[in-house]
């Protein structure tokens, strides 16, 4: 009956951890462009706002290695001032993808981003 509880206790422990793990694994973190870097499906997404109404979204693979956003479309979904702005990200020729919201857009804006890859894969990050 001891080692029962205790085996018990070692897993509800062990439940605990990986649990507080995943949740860390998706906050938001700083990325290397001044942005927060999340989990998007597969890939992370690094969304970069400085009080205008222009943002712009780097994009890493599962290894947090750059990707090119050629090919690559979205959408955000920001609580600004507490308004939804909503508008397209669309692949500018440095590689990220941009898009202007109609107000300025705060560095600790909440929101989301839905992403599509070129070959049509779908992800949401969550800021």
């Amino acid at each position: 009956m001891r080692l029962s509880r205790i085996s018990f206790r070692l897993g509800l422990s062990a439940l605990a951890s990986l649990v507080a793990l995943s949740a860390f694994a998706h906050e938001p973190r700083p990325g290397p462009n001044g942005g927060w870097k999340v989990d998007a499906g597969a890939w992370h997404a690094e969304l970069v706002a400085n009080d205008t109404p222009n943002v712009i979204v780097y994009l890493y693979d599962g290894a947090d290695q750059p990707l090119s956003a050629e090919g690559w479309t979205g959408n955000a979904i920001l609580l600004v001032d507490g308004s939804a702005q909503r508008f397209e990200l669309t692949p500018d020729a440095n590689g990220q993808l941009i898009g202007a919201a109609a107000v300025a857009v705060a560095k600790d804006v909440k929101g989301a981003l839905q992403l599509v890859a070129p070959d049509g894969t779908t992800a949401e990050a969550k800021y």
